[in-house]
C-alpha cells in the first residue's frame, strides 16, 4: 500500500467516525470530498478569526436568499450554534448546520486563509565596526517566526559558505557569529527568548539534553533546497555550559559525494602524483595532520573515495561520521563513552580489509596498532594533530620509539592548511623592501624549476579589494600542502641510525630530498596571487 492509499484509508475511516458522531450530536453529515477543493467559497459571511475560532466554515446561501447552510465541526460551541439559529430566525432567515470531519475543515481553511510565504533579508556578514549590519540582522531574525529560527539560520549559514555557527550566552544577549572562509564573523545579537527555543529546536533534533551541566557532542542532517537544487548537511553540535547558559557550535559539513575528488582539491601535478603512487601501494602508514578546520577530513575523504572500488574493502572508524559514504563499512567509535580507535581497530582487522581510515591517532596504543596493521598487508589512513610533517615524524618516534620493524610502514606524511583566497578585484603592487627580503630568505635554496616562473627580483604582490560583492576582498579558500616522502634517509630516524631526532633535523633532511616547506609553499602561493602574505602569517 503507498502513502496515497494510506491517507484515502485513513481519511475514510475518519469520515466514518464524522458519521457516528453526527447521529449523536443530531447534525446531518456531510461528506465534502467530491466537491472540498472545486466548490465556490462564500466570501462575506464570516471572518476568518471566526473561521478558526468556531471551526466553522460557510457553506452556502440556498433556497432564496433568506436561507444560510454552515458546515461545523465536533469542536464547534454548541453556544455558537444556539445563538446563530437564534440571531438568524429573529430576523425572519433559515439556517443549516452540517458536521464535517476535521480534515474536510482543514482543507477548507487551506481555501479560506492559504499560509502567507514571507521572505525575510540573507543575512550580510558585518565588517570590523559595523554595527548598522549587526542590528539589521538582529532585527531581522526578532522577525523570523518562533518556529523558524533555527532552519532559517543553518540555511542562512550555508548560503553564505560558513563552516560554523557559535552561538553564544552573554550577561543580557545571544551573540551569534559565523565562520567564513576560516575567520569568525559578528552576524547578530538576539533575545534570549530566541536562544531557549533554539536550543529545544537541538535537543530534539540532535540528541543533547537543554538541562545538562555537562559537555555533549550531537549530530543532524538537514536538506537544504536552492534555485531547483538539493544537497544534505551534516551538521555536528558540540554544547558547553557557561556562565549564562549553553554555548553550541554547529558546524556545517556539505554532504556530496562528488565533491569528494582528489581532482577538486587544487593540488598540483606533483602532489597529486605522490599522493597517487602511496595510495596505490597495497600497504603503509598515510598520515594528514593540522589543527581543526584545515580540510584534513575533506583531503581523507577524497582520498578514500578514489580507493572505493568493487574489489576493495575499505573500513573506516570515525568519532563522529562525518560524511556517508556509499560502498565503505563507516564503524563510529564514541571515545566520550570509553570507546577507543586502538580497539576498533584491532577488531575491524579480523574482517580483512584492505583499506582501513583510523579517524584520529591519540596515543600510543593506536599508534603501534595502525603501524601494525599497515606492515601486514593493511593501507592505513589517518590523521594526527601537529603544526608540521617533520614534527609529526617526531611526535611519531616519541610514541612508538625507535624500531627497525617499523621503518618501513609510514609512507607518506602531509600537512594542510586552507588559506583565503584573494577575490578577483585585487589589485597588484610591487613588493616593499622587507617583503622581498622576507620571500627571498624563505625560498633560498628551492630549484627554479619549483618556483613556478616566480621573479624574485622584481616581486609583485596583490592585496584585496572590498566591493559589494566580497565585502572583505577574499573569496573562498585554497589548500596549502606539504608532504614529507619517507625516503630511506627519514627511515633512518625511526631505526635509530641517527642519534639527534628532532623536527629540525628531520624537516632538514626532508628539505634537502626536495621538500617544500609550508612556509614555502605559502608564500608560492602569494607570488602566483592566490592569496596574502597576511593570510600566510595568519594561518602557517
Amino acid at each position: 500500500m503507498d502513502e496515497s492509499e494510506v491517507q484515502q484509508k485513513r481519511r475514510e475511516n475518519e469520515e466514518q467516525a464524522t458519521m457516528g458522531r453526527a447521529r449523536i450530536l443530531g447534525l446531518p453529515y456531510l461528506d465534502t470530498r467530491r466537491f472540498e477543493n472545486e466548490i465556490p467559497l462564500v466570501p462575506d459571511l464570516l471572518t476568518v478569526e471566526e473561521m478558526h475560532k468556531n471551526y466553522m466554515i460557510p457553506l452556502q446561501k440556498g433556497g432564496g436568499e433568506e436561507h444560510y447552510q454552515f458546515m461545523v465541526t465536533s469542536q464547534t460551541p454548541r453556544t455558537v450554534l444556539e445563538q446563530m439559529t437564534r440571531t438568524y430566525n429573529d430576523e425572519g432567515e433559515r439556517v443549516d448546520f452540517f458536521l464535517i470531519s476535521g480534515s474536510a475543515y482543514k482543507v477548507f481553511m487551506l481555501r479560506y486563509d492559504p499560509p502567507r510565504v514571507v521572505h525575510y533579508d540573507d543575512i550580510k556578514i558585518a565588517g570590523e565596526g559595523d554595527s548598522e549590519t549587526i542590528a539589521s540582522v538582529s532585527q531581522t531574525l526578532a522577525q523570523v517566526s518562533t518556529e523558524k529560527v533555527f532552519d532559517f539560520l543553518i540555511d542562512q549559514a550555508d548560503k553564505l559558505g560558513a563552516s560554523d555557527i557559535h552561538i553564544e550566552n552573554m550577561r543580557t544577549e545571544i551573540r551569534i557569529r559565523m565562520r567564513v572562509d576560516g575567520l569568525l564573523h559578528p552576524v547578530a545579537n538576539i533575545d534570549k527568548d530566541k536562544y531557549r527555543i533554539f536550543m529545544g529546536e537541538l535537543s530534539s533534533r540532535a540528541n543533547v539534553s537543554a538541562a545538562s551541566n555537562k559537555p555533549q557532542s550531537g549530530h543532524m542532517q538537514k536538506e537544504i533546497h536552492r534555485d531547483g537544487a538539493t544537497h544534505m548537511l551534516n551538521i555536528r553540535v558540540e554544547t558547553i555550559p557557561t556562565m549564562y547558559g549553553q554555548d553550541a557550535v554547529l558546524r556545517l559539513f556539505n554532504f556530496d559525494e562528488s565533491l569528494l575528488n582528489l581532482d577538486l582539491l587544487g593540488l598540483s601535478d606533483e602532489e597529486r602524483g605522490e599522493i597517487n603512487e602511496v595510495i596505490s601501494h597495497p600497504r603503509g602508514l598515510v598520515l594528514m595532520v593540522g589543527p581543526t578546520g584545515s580540510g584534513k577530513s575533506t583531503t581523507l575523504y577524497s582520498m578514500i573515495n578514489a580507493l572505493n572500488t568493487s574489489d576493495r574493502k575499505i573500513i573506516t572508524l570515525e568519532d563522529p561520521i562525518e560524511y556517508g559514504i556509499t560502498g565503505i563499512s563507516q564503524i563510529p567509535i564514541n571515545t566520550t563513552d570509553g570507546g577507543s580507535f586502538a580497539e576498533g581497530l584491532r577488531s575491524v582487522l579480523r574482517l580483512d580489509p584492505d583499506v582501513v581510515m583510523v579517524g584520529e591517532i591519540r596515543d600510543a596504543d593506536t599508534a603501534k596498532t595502525a603501524i601494525q596493521a599497515s606492515i601486514t598487508g593493511h593501507l592505513v589512513l589517518s590523521s594526527f594533530h601537529a603544526n608540521s610533517t617533520s614534527a609529526a615524524f617526531s611526535r611519531m618516534i616519541d610514541l612508538i620509539g625507535v624500531n627497525p620493524i617499523f621503518s618501513s610502514s609510514i609512507r607518506l606524511i602531509m600537512a594542510q592548511r586552507l588559506v583565503r583566497k584573494l577575490a578577483d578585484s585585487k589589485k597588484a603592487r610591487p613588493a616593499t623592501e622587507a617583503e622581498a627580503k622576507y620571500i627571498r630568505e624563505v625560498l633560498e635554496g628551492v630549484p627554479q624549476e619549483k618556483l613556478g616562473g616566480a621573479n624574485l627580483e622584481n616581486i609583485t604582490l596583490y592585496d584585496p579589494v572590498k566591493t559589494e560583492e566580497d565585502p572583505f576582498g577574499y573569496q573562498g579558500r585554497t589548500m596549502i600542502m606539504e608532504q614529507l616522502i619517507v625516503s630511506d634517509d627519514i627511515q633512518a630516524y625511526i631505526r635509530g641510525d641517527v642519534a639527534d631526532i628532532n623536527t629540525d633535523a628531520i624537516e632538514e633532511t626532508a628539505r634537502k630530498n626536495g621538500m617544500l616547506t609550508l612556509e614555502q609553499k605559502g608564500v608560492l602561493a602569494v607570488l602566483r596571487g592566490d592569496t596574502t602574505l597576511e593570510e600566510i602569517s595568519r594561518v602557517i
